[in-house]
């Protein structure tokens, strides 16, 4: 199969290769034990691949559909050594999301977007949920460093207003990146900060206005009704905004990111998927079964705590960096 080419830079791939080092080495600790003293894939090797591949949060569901394609392989072939396992592997789960459109992108970009009404520019307006404690904000703050790089204007919206502390956070970004930050007092209505952020960013010519939203999800009525509020007023600015949802999960949580992704997908219309934290942890795999599961794109992934580190997500060197 030719999914595997050099598409990122050597710098970028050396970090996704660090960033997936915990998942990579627990992932082939328990492979190397599982396959010692066999030379070919049978039912046991099976067996224990499903268990590794669950134990390393690909989730159940992905995990079958694997095991599935590896068992079409050795009945087609008959015989299949041990020591071609971690190419079929890689070669099965690349075929495997390479069946959903997600994941295809090498560089930050954002969408063409039809002009307004009046002939100006429309700016694409990025609506991002999640809840406390996933890295949300720190996300924000380096998809505006990405934007800007770029040379594209960026101006942030600080609608999580129910947290003092994440609108200093956010701040505290909007400053270290050097963009406009829109806020109001803590306490103030969402989305009327999400109105006079996008007021302020089609006034100010911007190309990218990023919108941060509270992370509360213990009443989803209530969060739904707010987000869905939040993007009725966006439309008295921007007629089609929000242009994306991006709702950012912590890998490290493993499972508990399914668990969110499915609560959050039913509280409000997800468009696009950030996957964080996956330098700290050895549950790398969940990027792996979220891709597949949910047929939300995951656009993002942050593999490193520095301000570069937050990549774009392509699945052909995701699954090379962790099957290496």
């Amino acid at each position: 199969m030719s999914f595997f080419k050099k598409i990122f830079s050597s710098e970028k791939k050396e970090t996704l290769d660090k960033g997936l080092e915990k998942s990579k080495t627990s992932f082939f600790s328990k492979l190397n034990k599982a396959v010692a003293g066999k030379s070919k894939v049978d039912d046991d090797v099976l067996d224990n691949l499903e268990e590794i591949l669950v134990s390393s949060d690909v989730g159940v569901n992905t995990t079958l559909k694997i095991i599935e394609r590896i068992e079409e392989r050795v009945a087609k072939d008959k015989y299949l050594g041990t020591s071609e396992l971690n190419q079929i592997l890689r070669e099965e789960i690349a075929g495997l999301l390479s069946e959903t459109n997600s994941g295809e992108e090498t560089e930050y970009v954002i969408p063409d977007l039809p002009k307004q009404a009046d002939g100006s520019k429309t700016p694409y307006v990025l609506m991002v949920v999640g809840v406390n404690g996933v890295g949300k904000t720190t996300t924000i703050g380096k998809l505006a460093y990405q934007f800007k790089k770029k040379g594209l204007k960026v101006v942030l919206g600080a609608a999580d207003t129910f947290r003092a502390a994440a609108i200093d956070q956010l701040q505290v970004w909007a400053d270290r990146v050097d963009v406009p930050m829109i806020r109001q007092e803590m306490g103030s209505d969402p989305a009327s900060v999400a109105f006079d952020a996008l007021q302020s960013g089609v006034n100010q010519n911007a190309d990218v206005i990023i919108i941060d939203t509270a992370g509360r999800l213990h009443n989803k009525v209530n969060l739904m009704n707010e987000l869905t509020k939040v993007k009725r007023v966006m439309q008295k600015v921007v007629g089609d905004a929000p242009h994306d949802v991006l709702l950012v999960l912590d890998g490290s949580t493993g499972q508990n990111a399914f668990e969110q992704a499915k609560q959050f997908t039913a509280a409000t219309e997800v468009t696009t998927l950030a996957v964080t934290k996956l330098d700290g942890t050895a549950k790398g795999g969940v990027v792996i079964g979220i891709s597949d599961q949910f047929k939300i794109p995951v656009k993002y992934i942050g593999v490193g705590e520095g301000i570069e580190d937050l990549q774009v997500f392509n699945k052909y060197e995701f699954v090379d960096s962790f099957f290496k």
